[in-house]
């Protein structure tokens, strides 16, 4: 190839530019936060080809250059999406998030496409730089069409709290938490986008406007009651402020009945203030103050947990946090944890590594909790090293240390970065084994970190390969309602990677999905389709959906199911109906025309889309049968 300067390497640059431009966008907090979060990490992960091309500087053939246009173009429309989503009404995005995602679907189709257009074979591209593009563009692929699997509990609240004058306030927190919408400024922000699409709208806003501005006074009134100063004048703020909160009984020590600064367990399990318990001890007694019970040993073990609640409570109440000698009041510690919590964790681990059972069980408890709790205990619990600790009590024959080991794990891996870590650790198989052999709570929080882990796609191979697919499959034919929902969350992002399609089919989980889609109390019916939707795109799976009989609940769910499940239900008869006729002739014997042609007009997008295509294939049997 013959070196030059333009017109590729302004080209080139271009994408450079944009890759960064939507890198930089800020971090997405509303229902689209997983969909704008997705499409932006699969950018960032185009950088390198385009710069390794930029540095070349190598003329690209006409082919060549077309698919990059491509690509840029694709990758405007993204940018002015992502923004979109990111600045615009968070309750409007709520109510149209079917809209939405088929927007999300069409970028995604659009840059895949692109990617389908550049020869790579042909580029000077290093090794390296080579294998990541393939991947990436393996990712965009298998995205391409793939259903999100639905937040029924969202469409749950959204259709109680349009229903109903007044939602209970638990639906109304819940939705404000998925829609971040928690404090007046989010409101603010909130009523200046409402106004902007007023304006957009030609002053002509349409039914949806009716929709919007009652669900957001609703949503507005719960958060301002949330927020009582909200709305009060400063000197009310002042006293409010300088008002005692009432401290709760479990943060009183049962002793001197004051708010407790040290607090501390005893082997009955009380837990008191360390001076005080003390004093007591030192005074002969052998009992618990409070339950009288005769004390097994003296020793007495810091409550962290309650500690840090206590902290919690102070700050949220304004109450000045008890002091204690030699507390670390340091400001350049580098996250919310207290010197005095990082010495707590290392004992902790301390008890995990040399503790006898009865110490791992409470140490693995505690350590579940403060991961529970926030980001920052998540990063110094993993960066303290309890991960491969905790990993080796998922052994253990002591069923409640197996589950606080497996919660714990589970809660740590919510932080990306410890994702690696524990699968480094050699956790996956003894998830496995735990899932398998484990208790009903512990199956159900393996299937939870296994579906965590997912999320990282070179994660699904490994957990595939493990023999996890069986097992989930057991859990969701016999576990509690939320084991079922655990262990279909798992198999339906597993089953993204098209190898696991393949072990589930084989493994025999088309008749359980269809057992859950028949039991429409049952409350598995949307993550039957979804499962099934993506099991459908796999020849093997067309073939055991296909053996199940599955015509005459598909139309009955097409005729009146919720969007989303109608959206699945069509897919899945689409995928059918391409590759067997007699499924396209059965269908229609259950009335398919004229529920594909209501589907057309009103379902989402995607589901106008297969209906239609349906709709295709039934008129050309009629055409053939005609001709003939």
């Amino acid at each position: 190839m013959v070196l030059t300067e333009d017109p590729n390497s302004e080209l080139m640059s271009g994408l450079v530019d944009s890759v960064k431009e939507i890198s930089m966008l800020p971090e997405c907090r509303n229902v689209c936060k997983k969909m704008h979060g997705n499409l932006v990490r699969r950018i960032k992960l185009l950088s390198p080809l385009f710069e390794e091309l930029k540095d070349n500087n190598e003329e690209l053939s006409e082919e060549e250059t077309k698919g990059f246009e491509l690509l840029r173009t694709a990758l405007d429309s993204a940018k002015e999406l992502l923004k979109l989503v990111f600045e615009g009404s968070k309750v409007y995005q709520t109510l149209q998030r079917d809209h939405i995602a088929d927007k999300f679907n069409q970028i995604t189709e659009k840059i895949e496409a692109a990617l389908s257009e550049i020869p790579y074979d042909k580029l000077n591209l290093s090794e390296e730089v080579q294998e990541q593009i393939e991947l990436v563009h393996a990712q965009f692929r298998r995205a391409k069409g793939s259903p999100e699997l639905q937040d029924h509990q969202l469409e749950v609240d959204l259709a109680i709290a349009q229903r109903e004058k007044e939602p209970d306030p638990a639906i109304l927190k819940r939705l404000s938490e998925k829609l971040h919408l928690q404090t007046i400024d989010d409101l603010k922000k909130e009523s200046l986008a409402f106004h902007e699409l007023v304006i957009a709208s030609g002053g002509d806003p349409g039914d949806w406007f009716k929709k919007m501005s009652s669900l957001f006074k609703k949503l507005k009134d719960h958060v301002q009651m949330a927020n009582p100063e909200a709305d009060c004048s400063e000197a009310e703020k002042v006293m409010m402020k300088h008002r005692s909160p009432v401290i709760p009984d479990d943060f009183r020590c049962p002793i001197s009945l004051e708010l407790m600064k040290d607090p501390v367990i005893i082997s009955t399990g009380q837990t008191y203030e360390r001076s005080c318990i003390q004093k007591w001890l030192d005074a002969g007694h052998k009992t618990c103050p409070k339950t009288q019970q005769t004390l097994l040993h003296t020793a007495l073990t810091p409550n962290y947990v309650l500690k840090s609640l206590i902290a919690l409570w102070c700050e949220s109440n304004g109450v000045e946090l008890p002091k204690q000698p030699g507390a670390c009041t340091s400001k350049n510690v580098r996250s919310s944890i207290s010197y005095c919590d990082r010495a707590a964790i290392a004992t902790l681990l301390d008890k995990l590594a040399n503790g006898n059972l009865e110490q791992q069980r409470s140490a693995a408890g505690e350590l579940r909790l403060l991961a529970k709790r926030n980001v920052d205990n998540r990063v110094c619990i993993a960066e303290a090293g309890a991960i491969p600790l905790l990993v080796e009590l998922l052994s253990s024959t002591d069923p409640r240390t197996q589950e606080h080991a497996v919660t714990a794990l589970l809660n740590l891996s919510i932080n990306d970065s410890n994702k690696g870590t524990i699968v480094n650790a050699g956790a996956i198989p003894d998830i496995v084994d735990v899932l398998k052999n484990g208790s009903m709570e512990a199956r159900e929080n393996a299937a939870a970190t296994l579906f965590s882990l997912s999320v990282v796609d070179e994660n699904k191979v490994a957990i595939g390969a493990a023999g996890a697919i069986p097992a989930l499959i057991k859990l969701l034919c016999d576990g509690t309602p939320r084991g079922k929902k655990d262990a279909a969350t798992a198999i339906f992002n597993l089953s993204i990677y098209q190898g696991n399609k393949a072990r589930a089919v084989k493994a025999g989980i088309v008749p359980p999905l269809m057992r859950l889609l028949k039991d429409a109390g049952g409350g598995m019916v949307d993550e039957a389709l979804a499962i099934l939707a993506i099991l459908a795109s796999h020849q093997e799976g067309k073939v055991a959906i296909g053996q199940a009989n599955p015509i005459p609940v598909l139309m009955e769910v097409i005729s009146t199911g919720y969007p989303r499940n109608r959206e699945n239900a069509a897919a899945i008869l689409w995928s059918l109906c391409t590759v067997d006729s007699q499924q396209l002739k059965l269908a229609r014997q259950y009335g398919a025309e004229e529920a594909l042609k209501e589907l057309s007009e009103s379902g989402t997008d995607r589901a106008k889309r297969k209906a239609g295509s349906i709709l295709e294939l039934l008129q050309g049997v009629d055409a053939i049968v005609t001709q003939s």
